[in-house]
Parts: C-alpha cells; structure tokens; sequence
C-alpha cells in the first residue's frame, strides 16, 4: 500500500472538494455554523482518496414532499374509534370463555400481527393473566391441552414477559425429538409449535428438538398443503420465524393474508386497514421533516457517503412504529449521521485526530481537521446540542453527556477497526464481536432511543438503562452478526476490514461455507440469550416501549442484510418504500 491509506467502513473520508460548505444549521441554542471556521484544504487536493462508489439515493426531495394521505382528519378518528369499540367488546367477551381459550388466542395473535393491539394493551394484559392463571400455570392444567393450544399460549405468554417452562412440551416430543403419535398431522399445531420454539432460552434441548423436527416436517408438507392462506403462513415462518420479523413489515403482508382467510372478522380487517392507512400518513409527515432537515444539512451532497435518508428512517419506523411516538425525526437524524460518518474517508492520523476531538467535545479542536470532517463534527454538535437543550427545558436535566458517550464509544470501535486494517491485523471472531457489537453503530440509537421514550427525565432514569446492558449487547450483536452474512462480501471488494465470517474462517481453517454456517448458529444461541433478558428485564423498571425498541432492532438485523444489502442497495428496499410509507392499502367499497 501507499502512505497514504485508504480506510473503508468504518470512517471512509475522501476528497472535500466535492463538499458544500454552506451553513449545516442557523446559529442558536450556542449551535456553531462551520462557515467561519472553514479554511481551504490544500492537503486534500494532493491525496487521493477511493469512492466506494455507493448508488444514489432513488428518492428526490421533490418526491418525498409530495406525499399525501387522505387518511387524516376528524372523519377517520372517528370511524377508527367505532370499529376500536367492536373489538374492544370482541376481546372482553372472548376473556369470559376460559372453558375455550384457544378463540381469544387466535384473536390476540391475529390482532398482533395485523398492526392493532396497540389500541388494546389493557385488555390483552387482562386476558392473558387470566388464561396464564388458568391453564399455564402446572403440570396438571398442561396435560388437559392439545398442542396446538400449549403452542399458540407457550408464544403469546413468553412474548408478554411471563414464565411458561419447556417442559410443557414433554409429554408431546419424545427422547428422539420426535413429536409423538399422529399430532404432528395438524399442519396449524406443528406451525405453532414451530413458532413456539424460537422463544427458547439457552439449553432448552425440548424446544430445540422441537424446532428441527417441525421445521422438518414443515419443509416435507409445503407441497401437500392446500389451504392458500396456510400455506402462506408455513412459507413465510419457514422464510422468517415470526419472532424475527419486523412488526410493520408483517403487518403489511398479513393483512393480505387475513383478507383471505376462511373465517376472517370483517370488523378487524376493516381497522386493520384503515389503522394501516392512518399510521401511514403519520409516518408521510415524519419523512418529509427528516427529508427537510436533511436537504438543509447539506449531508446528501458527500460523495463518499450513502445517501440513505428513506433507509434510515426506516429503522426509526422499526425503533418505535407507534403513531403516537413523537421521536421518530430525531431518531431518523441520529440514524443518518451515523451512516454517514460510518463511511467518511481519512487517513489513519485524520481518523485518530478526529475521534480525538469526538472524544474531548471541543469545538475549538476542530480547526486542524479537514473541511468535510469539520462539517460532520459540527453538524453532529449541533443536532446533540437541539436534542439536549429541548429535554433541559422541559426537564432541567443535563444529558449531553449521557447522548456524548455514545457517539464516543461508537468512534472509539471504529479507530480500533481503522488500525486493524492499518497494520493488516485479523481478530479473532471473539475478539471482533467484542468491538463489532459496537461498531455496528446501534448502540447510540439505543441510547437516544431511550432518552425519547422516557416520561420522566432525571438521573436515575439515566441510569435505569444500564440494568439492560446485555439486551442491548445480545440485540447489537445480533445485528452484526446478520450485516456481516449480508454484506462482508460487498464490503471485502471495497478492501473493507474482516467480518466475522473472515475472522472465524482465519481462526478455525473453516471455509466459507462453514463459517456462514457457524454465524447462523451463533445468531440463533445470541437470540435464546436476548429472549432470556426478555423474560427477566420486566423487573429492571424499564418500560415496554423500549424493550420492544431494542428487541425490533434485533429483527431489523435480519430484514435489512438477509439476502443483501437493503440499506447499501436502493433497489432492494424500494418495493418496501412504496409498500409502508407510499401506498395505502386499498378498502373495499
């Protein structure tokens, strides 16, 4: 190699003359405009520097401001509310028939899945304490059940936090792992048991044997199946098991699926759609903010950076999806600016320099730096700064330091990368994934997350968070786990630093084959170890909102670098930008 490095992901900085050095925000709340301390960049000209040669955005501003819903309004509010009221009395009256359990299950499941039982967290917790008390509480109630009722309340209870143990299951899978008798001829009980078994925790060897075995028996009966709308739900888990998937994105694709289902209830369908639409239009106006804010940056304009400002508001959509949760556009910024600087360019004493300056917050350090680098670090004071300085008003709380350390720690894991690469050293996997949990950049939207979900700002509830370090760390490294099978492959031909796969091939002698194999396996053990903080994590005071946030961003692993690259590769995410934030779903008349 040259002097002069080239460093991909993490930090990919290249030539700044490419930059607009216009002011990235007006000038108040102490926010600093670049303009002043901007000085021509003669360096730059003499180093070159690769572009990683990333496609263009697909989605003008123009495009993003023209969107429109008609599913706004008084009109709606009220139709929605009318149709709420129907379901509300379905879900009460379906808690008064204990003796038929599995009916108020299947409403509960259908409801989950369609996008709704937001508008009835009461009345679901209510139902199932009671059916939890009633039928899942010992070994006597068990052994009354058929398996497709243990497999439907075994997935709803462990989901909403209680404590349903495997052994439920024994007296239906024998020593071999095998269900046992003619059981496993009920094509919805083996889906559900299915289902059932990613809600495993670490050395569940019943659910475990139970996975391979339906997931076996599910392949061999695909084709056998005649019903559409089962054969749908058999291919789809087979594809993705429900707890992997991201709630929107199911949503969607269920509501087709209910539409055509034998026995649907024409009154949820009806607010499932229209619930669709509504949140929908909720998230239009999040997106044309972001998109402003975004052309006014002036960020879109970095040549060696994606532009990626529909994909990230799609992890704000997937960090909280509730139409009533107000910091959707912040958290989009936060997720663009790390994008962003993910794939800024350097050299190895320019990236040392700039996390230097990340690290000590001053702003009077900045002036050494290049032009393009100066333009990143104001921009991300500034937005840090707007952020802090709405929660002290509102709260007296200082915070700047709780949000500073998380953009510290993520810089830090990415110089530890950068000098990797700069002296050709390969990690060991365990070695990777202790720095990659982190560089993979979740953790600060994690912890500006937090900070928006929270009712009540103070220094305790600052602290509370830490009681979730290993949900937070399982959840992260579930998501480096699935970007490096879905992108270490790309990232290589730019003469990106090892993934994890690459390190594992490096360590053990395996071929790629193997190594994608064992990242598999070890993405399933990081998901029993993430549902095991799941069913302890109630207790820590946290609320639900945020464990469900860090839990959805898990999964966002998985929908974002499963078979690609749908946050690096614009054509792949597209059918899904139209599909969630474009097009509403057609009502019948």
């Amino acid at each position: 190699m040259a002097s002069i490095y080239t460093l991909p992901s993490p930090f990919l900085f290249c030539n700044s003359s490419s930059v607009s050095q216009r002011n990235i925000v007006s000038c108040k709340k102490r926010l600093y405009s670049p303009r002043a301390d901007l000085k021509h960049d003669t360096t730059m000209e003499i180093t070159t520097r690769r572009s990683a040669n990333y496609p263009p955005s697909l989605w003008s501003y123009d495009f993003i401001q023209s969107l429109s819903s008609e599913y706004t309004g008084d009109k709606c509010v009220a139709r929605s509310q009318t149709l709420k009221d129907v379901v509300r009395t379905m879900i009460c009256k379906g808690n008064e028939m204990v003796e038929n359990p599995l009916s108020i299950l299947n409403l509960i499941d259908d409801l989950q899945r369609l996008g709704i039982s937001y508008n009835f967290v009461n009345e679901i917790s209510t139902v199932l304490e009671s059916i939890y008390n009633n039928y899942y509480k010992s070994h006597e109630q068990w052994t009354k059940m058929d398996l497709n009722l243990k497999s439907l309340g075994f997935r709803l209870l462990r989901q909403h936090g209680y404590h349903v143990p495997q052994e439920i299951f024994k007296d239906n899978i024998d020593e071999n792992g095998t269900v046992k008798g003619h059981l496993n001829e009920d094509i919805i009980s083996m889906l559900n048991l299915y289902e059932a078994s990613y809600h495993a925790i670490e050395d569940e060897s019943i659910l475990d044997d139970a996975r391979v075995f339906t997931q076996k028996y599910l392949k061999e009966s695909v084709d056998k199946i005649v019903d559409k709308s089962t054969l749908s739900l058999v291919s789809r888990a087979l594809d993705f098991p429900l707890h992997w998937v991201l709630p929107r994105v199911e949503t969607k694709w269920f509501i087709e699926v209910y539409e055509g289902r034998r026995g649907m209830n024409p009154v949820v369908l009806q607010l499932a759609k229209l619930d669709f639409n509504m949140v929908q239009a909720v998230y239009q106006q999040d997106l044309k903010y972001a998109s402003r804010w975004w052309k006014e940056i002036g960020w879109a304009k970095f040549d060696f950076a994606r532009d990626r400002l529909v994909e990230n508001f799609m992890w704000s959509v997937t960090e909280n999806y509730l139409p009533r949760f107000k910091g959707r556009r912040d958290l989009t910024k936060v997720n663009a600016m790390i994008t962003t600087i993910d794939d800024v360019y350097g050299t190895l004493p320019e990236l040392e320099q700039f996390t230097n300056i990340i690290n000590s917050w001053d702003i009077n350090e900045i002036k050494e730096l290049p032009d393009y680098m100066k333009i990143c670090f104001l921009a991300l004071f500034n937005v840090l700064n707007e952020m802090t300085y709405d929660v002290l008003t509102n709260e007296g709380v200082i915070v700047l330091p709780y949000l500073k350390k998380a953009w510290q720690d993520l810089c830090n894991s990415y110089i530890i990368e950068a000098r990797w690469f700069n002296s050709g050293h390969i990690p060991t996997l365990n070695e990777f994934l202790d720095n990659g949990y982190m560089s993979i950049g979740v953790v600060p939207i994690i912890k500006h997350a937090y900070l928006l979900t929270l009712t009540v700002v103070s220094e305790d509830t600052l602290e509370q968070i830490g009681r979730a370090a290993n949900l937070i760390r399982y959840a992260c490294l579930i998501v480096r786990l699935t970007n490096d099978m879905g992108t270490s492959s790309d990232e290589l031909e730019r003469g990106d630093v090892p993934k994890s796969i690459q390190c594992y091939m490096h360590e053990s002698g395996a071929s790629e084959v193997e190594a994608r194999e064992h990242i598999k396996r070890l993405t399933l053990e990081t998901w029993k170890k993430l549902n095991k903080e799941l069913q302890t994590i109630g207790s820590a005071g946290l609320s639900q909102e945020f464990i469900d946030c860090v839990t959805n961003l898990a999964r966002m692993g998985h929908f974002m670098y499963t078979d690609g690259d749908k946050h690096g590769k614009p054509d792949m995410f597209k059918p899904y930008m139209f599909s969630l934030f474009v097009d509403p779903i057609l009502e019948l008349p």
